[in-house]
């Protein structure tokens, strides 16, 4: 009875070795895909996953061994069942499982793909063991043709686009963001504005009646005089009230006795 505990215990120390080699390897695998799959080829992708065909031949060897346990024979039975949290087995687990209850063993100690899972899988090997080998090579050709089809699509859109990019990045820029920017401000909130008339005849602009801005072109005497003419008439309708009014106080002081 020891001998077979020691043989065990041995035997699962190689699997558990050899499962995390495997562990990792699939772990870089996917590193690459999610974050180097810009620069990675097809020589490295062969590479990686020979690397993990590896790890399996030997897991496989390890339980094919004649000193190996027959684990089919050996029974996992849970010790301890609490819906608690557990540090020890959120440490062993690598943090995947935080607990260890009764709805959840089922699913964790599971030995066999589900009901139908298994069904289907079953259906599939039978319809494939009843293919004859024609069959079979005209259906992997039908898919090689659909996969590069597919393949084709992609590389041409990928090449449209990178022409469209490009040719975008080739073109001559036309417009100024920062001058948008002033522009909008200027529109919006009048930044950069000024209503002092000594600065803005600096600017080249001259202010002219009711706040019209008269500027510096062909036709410059004919506005400007427009404007002063404009200023004058204003000007004398503004004092035409006061001088009406003397009139009549002098017109009174004369004639006291006018009517």
């Amino acid at each position: 009875m020891q001998r077979e505990e020691k043989q065990l215990d041995t035997a699962l120390e190689a699997i558990i070795l050899r499962v995390s080699d495997l562990k990792s390897a699939i772990a870089a695998m996917i590193y690459k895909l999610e974050h180097e799959y810009e620069t990675l080829n097809w020589p490295n992708f062969l590479d990686n996953f020979a690397l993990i065909s590896g790890h399996l031949t030997s897991l496989s060897k390890i339980l094919g061994h004649d000193k190996a346990p027959n684990m089919r024979n050996l029974t996992i039975l849970p010790l301890l069942l609490s819906p608690e949290k557990d540090e020890d087995l959120l440490r062993t687990t690598e943090g995947r499982i935080s607990t260890f209850a009764h709805d959840l063993v089922p699913d964790y100690l599971r030995t066999k793909p589900e009901p139908l899972a298994e069904q289907k899988m079953m259906t599939l090997e039978v319809k494939a063991s009843n293919l004859t080998y024609d069959a079979s090579q005209k259906q992997v050709a039908q898919y090689n043709k659909v996969v590069s089809h597919v393949w084709d699509i992609a590389n041409k859109a990928r090449e449209e686009w990178e022409g469209e990019a490009g040719a975008r990045a080739a073109q001559v820029q036309t417009s100024s963001s920062a001058d948008t920017h002033t522009l909008v401000a200027a529109v919006g909130m009048g930044k950069s504005l000024k209503s002092d008339a000594g600065q803005m005849v600096q600017a080249g602009v001259s202010p002219g009646p009711q706040g019209i801005m008269v500027g510096r072109s062909g036709n410059q005497s004919q506005t400007a005089g427009q404007g002063s003419m404009g200023n004058t008439q204003l000007g004398q309708m503004g004092k035409a009230p006061s001088a009406i009014k003397t009139n009549i106080k002098a017109a009174s002081q004369i004639h006291p006795y006018g009517r």
